[in-house]
This record gives structure tokens, sequence and C-alpha cells, in this order.
């Protein structure tokens, strides 16, 4: 009960919030990262300013007291998370990019404030292994029940960690097994009668007690925490008002360092041309976009062209990651390509630290979303060349009148 009125105090936090407000504090993924990341140098226990006053200091004191026994860092993340958030929602890509910004060994936890199931990293931990960390969870949750809040689970998954060992599942309570007596052989059938009617009875007390039991849980189940949608909404819409003009920005600016370039000779002239041709695909993209979809592709073609253009000024060919094929919000892929197999095809792209982790796992990767799902599920151009990592050139292909096609 107690972490059901910790989730709806929370909710009545937010919802007073006005949306102006909330729309303020959008920032990109990895500025909020980085928000996160300084906070937890300062305290290991992050938690978001929409459970301020829902998570009392003696709830957060128990969950700092518990990580410290532990005996190895361990930086916990208390935050809503929607699919229109800085981090679309997904744990995984809190944890990785707060890793990435911290730059820190340790144990990183995540978890939902509207939930309680904790999401984990172990970054250069040799202390612990997965198996104990997932026991622990699991034990962790069974032990403090379906309406606890996340402190209290927190709290509880550490002390189990803490601990030495492997934790055990949860003992679960069984009936005393009952030892025959010799002397009731004689009752005959009028025995056998006896057994049915208790074993009778007690089938019809197990079925009410199970009846019971979910129409308990089914209503408190359904209040999970959310951010009410019309500040959801708002929070997106100032994402991409802010995206819109920051590449704006930089096609004004990219466009003069371009137009003082001299002419030049030889291999330094090809870059200065790639630099232009990308520069005016962006601009036209920029011109007709009419998603988030379309500001990325404006994004990853003005990308290109610093690119060429660093090329054409210093005459250096660095290599530069390209920015990650499933969402190039997240930032540059790290690492080799990854090799991507779907119904029969390989394709190799350049993935993020968090996408990659995803794959491994199983896991659909967290992906700038589309109109009907992924973005890759529509028929763009976008989609068509992940964002020009496959396939022809992405400014010629603009050129072409292939955008939206």
């Amino acid at each position: 009960m107690k972490g059901l009125l910790s989730c709806l105090a929370a909710l009545v936090l937010l919802v007073a919030v006005p949306a102006e407000a909330a729309a303020d504090t959008a920032l990109t993924p990895a500025e909020r990262a980085r928000e996160i990341a300084t906070a937890l140098t300062k305290d290991p226990l992050y938690i978001d300013p929409a459970y301020a006053s829902a998570l009392p200091e003696k709830l957060r004191a128990d969950v700092r007291t518990k990580a410290k026994a532990v005996g190895y860092p361990i930086y916990t993340i208390i935050l809503p998370l929607t699919p229109s958030d800085e981090f679309q929602g997904e744990e995984s890509t809190v944890l990785s990019l707060v890793m990435d910004a911290l730059r820190k060994p340790g144990l990183y936890v995540v978890v939902d404030g509207g939930d309680r199931f904790p999401w984990y990293e172990a970054r250069d931990v040799p202390q612990v292994s997965e198996d104990k960390l997932q026991a622990a969870r699991e034990r962790a949750l069974d032990d403090e029940g379906y309406d606890a809040g996340p402190t209290e689970v927190l709290a509880r998954m550490y002390e189990l960690l803490a601990a030495p060992g492997i934790p055990s599942t949860t003992p679960r309570a069984t009936s005393p097994r009952s030892t025959s007596d010799p002397s009731d052989s004689d009752s005959g059938g009028h025995g056998w009668v006896v057994a049915l009617s208790i074993v009778g009875g007690l089938v019809v007390l197990v079925l009410l007690g199970l009846v019971i039991g979910l129409r308990r849980r089914a209503p408190q189940q359904e209040k999970a925490f959310r951010i009410p949608p019309h500040v959801a909404a708002t929070v997106a819409a100032e994402r991409r008002r802010r995206l819109e003009r920051d590449t704006t920005a930089e096609l004004t600016t990219l466009g003069t360092k371009l137009a003082a370039l001299p002419t030049t000779d030889g291999p330094g002239l090809a870059h200065q041309q790639a630099a232009l041709d990308d520069h005016a695909a962006a601009g036209k993209v920029l011109d007709s976009s009419t998603s988030l979809v379309d500001l990325v592709g404006a994004m990853v073609l003005l990308d290109k062209a610093r690119r060429e253009y660093d090329v054409a000024v210093t005459g250096r060919a660095d290599a530069v990651p390209d920015l990650c094929a499933f969402n190039p919000l997240h930032g540059r892929s790290a690492g080799k390509p990854t090799q991507v197999e779907a119904d029969g095809t390989t394709l190799t792209l350049p993935l993020c630290a968090a996408c990659r982790r995803a794959l491994k796992r199983g896991t659909a990767p967290s992906s700038l979303p589309g109109d009907n799902g992924p973005y890759w599920y529509d028929d763009t151009l976008w989609a068509r060349t992940f964002y020009g990592t496959t396939g022809d050139d992405l400014a010629e292909s603009v050129s072409r009148g292939e955008l939206h096609r």
C-alpha cells in the first residue's frame, strides 16, 4: 500500500506542473545524461524532481545505507520514463548514456518511478556476477510484494547483494503432510469419505483465495504511474522545436563557412563539392520536413557536410564514426559496424553502444520512432538507407526526389 501511495503522490505532483514548465526543461539525451551524472557525483542516489515529495528522506536513507554496505559503488537513478522523453522511455538508454557520461566503475541501477522493476548494468565490477544480480532482483521483488514502491525494492535488493552467496528464491508456504495412523484402516469407507470431504473443502478455499487475490491485485496494478499524455505531447513538441532550431542555426553557420572557402584543386575540391551537396540537401529536407524523422535526416546530412568541410580545409580525412543507424540522436556509433540479419538479408550497420548491447541481449534497440513503429518500417529514404549508412549517396538521393516516393 505504501508504494501505491507514493506513486499517486508523484502523479498529483506532476499533473500540477504546467506543460510549459515541462517543455522548458527539455534536453538532448546526452545533456540529460550529463545532468544526471553530475548529480550522481554528489549523491549516488538520483531522484527526479517529479518524485521529490513522494519519496521521503527516510526511504532514501535506507537505500543509501543498504547500497553503501554492498562494498562497491552503486549509482541509483529513479525517474519517470515515457516514449516521448529524452531517453524514449528506455531504461537501457538511460544506463548507457549515464555510464558514458559518468565514466566510473560501479553498478548502475535505474527504476521508472511509477514501477518497481530495477534495470541494471555493471561496469568494471568483478566482485559480483550476473547470477547474483538477477537472483537478488527477483528475490527483492518477491519479498517486497506487488504494491511496494521502488525504494523498498531497491533497499531489499542491495541488502541481498551485501549478503554472502547467491540469494535463494522466496520460500513458499506448504501444507504440512499428515502421517497416516494404522488404526484408521478399520474405519473403512467412512475414512475415505471424510478425507475426500476435507480435500474438497481445501480446494474450494484455495480457489476462493485465488479469485479474491486476483480481484484485489488488478485495480492496484492498473494504477501504475505514467506521465499524463498532454505533458508528454508538450515535451515531444518542444524537443522537435529545439532540434529544428539547432539544425537551422547550424545550416546557416556552415553555409557561411562554405561560401568563404576558396576554390581548390585536387582531392580538396572533391570534398568541398561533397560538403556543398550535403549542405544543399540538408536545406531541402529541412524546408520540406513533415516529421521528427525528416528533421533527423537534415541533421544527418549536415553532419556529413561538416565532415567533408573539415577534410576540405585541413586536407586530413580523419576517421569519424557515423551516427547510430537505429537512432542518430543516440550520437556516434561505437566499435566496429554490427551485422544485423533480417529475413535472410544481412546488413552491416554502425550502432551506438546501447543498441549493440540490446541486440546482444536479444532485445529490440531503442529506435527512432516513425509512423508505424520504428522509423525503418516506413517507406522513406531514411528507412531504405538507414540514414545513409547503406545504399547510394544520401545527398544524391535527395536531389533525385527520393525523399518521399
